[in-house]
């Protein structure tokens, strides 16, 4: 290895933002006691900033070092298409009529299966909804998980001991329910194009495994908590008026029309701005599109492309010289300290890893997306939902990682034995 000033610098930054990602807290807790620069500490306090922020200060030092024409000539060099599509699905995807839509299928199964209420509510929103997210993307999934457990079973006076499960579960189902489709898990996306996986490598590889843990989890947590959850009520019908179904329609088909076009910015972006100007025109049946959420998102990706495309000449080497079972293992530790989405795209940098091994760092990223916050991307919009059930409106790592480790257990075993 004989790196440059700019990828020693670009490694030295990758390191940094690690670090910054578990010092969110920190800057949370200095815009209360430094209130005059409240909105500065509010921003490097928000998990998604971090990677575009220090991919900002990266672009800087190479104007600085380099000079204008190789620090414009690096940024046109990346692909940007990934963290468009991501702004793009996630917006439409968690639109009212949608949400509201996958809400109705939900509730229409909890009445249609034959168990308690509790137990019934508990199992399709751990089980269904996750899965379902391969489709209308994990963040939108995690969204209506969260909304509906919210008003479901944490508005109850439920244990502490229910709730971490639950929230553990809830995560890492999240992050390997979307690995059925190409294009709705952030770890998958990133790698999806350079490796060419398409809809049918997915649900052959992916699928029927993701599948089978989801179910076991969502299962497993029913039957080890079934007392305390029989005693919870009906789930309350929903109090939004359904808006027309010509108008579900037209959204279901600019959800489509953007995950078929995919990979050609040019027309999602398109349709995206059709889009906008339809929820615009008929905005009594829309709720706020999650604008800020999708872009901070968006961001996070973007900045992880600038920042990650630094890091091939250090990744190739270790990378090469791990097996895959190696790699698989690792791949699930190390998510449990960085988005499983950068862990990918790392991975997607480096030429000639063989089919075996691509597998193996995407199954373990995935299978450690739940055992903390800044594991997965959708993670934190749960969290933000829900830490209001919590003491101390606050979700504690350490609970959250041990809720988790049973169900990391068992897609663990899906992926690697199955």
């Amino acid at each position: 290895m004989n790196p440059s000033t700019i990828q020693l610098i670009g490694a030295g930054l990758f390191v940094v933002a690690l670090l910054h990602t578990f010092s969110t807290k920190f800057f949370e807790g200095l815009a209360h006691t430094r209130p005059a620069h409240a909105g500065l500490w509010h921003f490097l306090g928000e998990v998604e900033v971090v990677f575009g922020f220090w991919a900002m200060v990266l672009v800087l030092a190479m104007f600085a070092i380099e000079g204008k024409q190789q620090a414009v000539g690096y940024l046109d060099s990346r692909n940007f298409t990934e963290p468009l599509f991501v702004f793009a699905i996630m917006v439409a995807a968690a639109s009212k009529p949608i949400l509201q839509l996958a809400g109705s299928l939900v509730r229409l199964l909890v009445r249609l299966l034959p168990l308690p209420q509790g137990w019934a509510f508990t199992l399709v929103v751990l089980s269904v909804v996750p899965l379902l997210g391969s489709f209308i993307t994990e963040p939108a999934a995690m969204t209506l998980a969260a909304l509906l457990l919210r008003d479901g079973l944490y508005a109850h006076p439920v244990s502490n001991r229910l709730k971490y499960a639950v929230l553990g579960v809830l995560f890492v189902n999240i992050s390997i329910g979307g690995t059925l489709t190409p294009y709705a898990a952030p770890p998958v996306l990133m790698v999806a194009t350079a490796w060419g996986w398409d809809l049918n490598f997915m649900l052959q590889h992916f699928g029927a495994k993701a599948a089978l843990a989801v179910g076991v989890n969502a299962l497993g947590l029913v039957l080890l908590f079934g007392r305390e959850l029989r005693s919870l009520p009906s789930l309350p019908a929903s109090q939004d008026t359904a808006p027309p179904w010509i108008v579900t329609l037209i959204h279901l088909a600019f959800l489509a029309g953007i995950v078929v076009f995919a990979h050609h910015p040019a027309v999602f972006l398109g349709l995206f701005m059709f889009f906008l100007g339809f929820t615009a025109a008929y905005e009594r049946y829309q709720s706020p599109l999650i604008l800020r959420e999708g872009l901070l998102v968006a961001f996070f990706l973007a900045g992880l492309v600038v920042l990650g495309g630094q890091q091939q000449w250090w990744l190739e080497p270790v990378l090469l010289s791990m097996s895959s079972d190696a790699v698989f293992f690792g791949a699930t530790a190390l998510t449990a300290i960085t988005d499983n989405a950068a862990l990918t795209y790392l991975g997607s940098l480096v030429p000639g890893l063989s089919e075996e091994f691509q597998y193996a760092l995407v199954a373990g990223a995935v299978t450690g997306g739940g055992l903390t916050i800044i594991a997965n991307a959708p993670n934190p919009a749960g969290a933000s939902i829900l830490k209001g059930a919590f003491s101390d409106h606050s979700i504690a790592a350490g609970g959250l990682l041990v809720a988790a480790l049973p169900p990391t257990a068992v897609a663990l075993m899906a992926f690697k034995l199955l």
